[in-house]
């Protein structure tokens, strides 16, 4: 068979899931580097992230969305609209559970909009089975089994990589043929500066206490190179927070929690970018921000038909 003759595969997949079940893990698994921010703390990805993986056989586009939980705030129906739209928009849904979470009200809700999402085939993905017996899993499937038909069942441990070449592999299987929708080396579709603000934020949610994760936001309001050496880049963030109190904890004693926060960024970023990097943080204070309006958009969360 000649290289014109052979069949390119290509579409797009989302990954749902309820919060904490290892999406992000294995997008990056699968990507082979961080394009997701990782955290044990719910609701960590925000946005939608479109990676790309690219082989031989042919272009898959995952969505990475936010976990499905019941909003809040403002914030919080952004991100489950975005969610639920990404499953009207796809070839293939991956419905990840994490096999040591017992089945409750969070995965009931998930089968419902699913059950939506007629013409759409579902792959059933169950994540960590490293911690669980082949006998405690086959309960499981069945139970799923049960109460939804899904096209295939797949077990996987993205954070140890078992089965997930299996999975790429039953994905190309499903897809449809088509064109590369990016090119072969892009792994990422959003902005550099959406990624950058992102593994900052990461960052926060590792070090700080409970209260401060789900009232920060980070926006990078400028990268540029520096102006005594072209190949460096300089970033410039504001991470904004909801009361005084979190600014005082972000900043820490002495700017010393703040220091942390841009050393351990700087790594991750220099790693994307591929060259010597400068952070300037500042910490800004905008009260009740997750529930206005104005502020959500200045912030990046957009709706999808702004």
């Amino acid at each position: 068979m000649n290289q014109e003759s052979k069949q390119i595969k290509s579409g797009f997949v989302a990954i749902i899931g309820r919060p904490n079940v290892g999406k992000s893990t294995l997008l990056n698994e699968v990507i082979g580097q961080k394009v997701a921010i990782m955290s044990d703390k719910p609701q960590t990805t925000r946005n939608k992230i479109r990676a790309v993986f690219t082989n031989e056989q042919g272009q898959i586009v995952f969505i990475d969305t936010p976990g499905v939980h019941k909003p809040k705030t403002k914030l919080g129906q952004y991100m489950m609209n975005i969610t639920l739209t990404s499953l009207q928009e796809v070839d293939l849904i991956l419905y990840l559970i994490d096999v040591t979470n017992k089945f409750g009200l969070g995965e009931q809700f998930i089968l419902e909009q699913l059950k939506e999402v007629r013409s759409t085939p579902v792959f059933l993905i169950l994540n960590k089975i490293d911690l669980v017996t082949p006998e405690q899993l086959l309960p499981i499937i069945e139970q799923y089994r049960s109460l939804f038909d899904f096209k295939e069942v797949i077990p996987i441990s993205a954070l140890k990589g078992n089965n997930v070449k299996t999975l790429l592999s039953e994905i190309f299987e499903e897809l449809p043929e088509g064109p590369y929708y990016f090119p072969p080396d892009q792994v990422v579709e959003s902005p550099e500066r959406f990624i950058v603000a992102e593994l900052i934020r990461e960052k926060i949610l590792h070090l700080t206490r409970e209260e401060v994760p789900h009232s920060i936001a980070v926006v990078v309001e400028s990268m540029k190179p520096g102006e005594e050496n072209p190949n460096t880049v300089v970033i410039q963030a504001v991470i904004y927070t909801e009361r005084p109190s979190q600014k005082a904890i972000i900043i820490g004693k002495s700017g010393s929690m703040l220091k942390e926060i841009g050393k351990k960024a700087r790594e991750d970023i220099e790693r994307l970018l591929g060259t010597k990097t400068f952070i300037e943080l500042w910490v800004k204070v905008k009260e009740d921000w997750k529930n206005r309006d104005y502020l959500l958009k200045d912030f990046g969360y957009f709706e999808e038909n702004d």
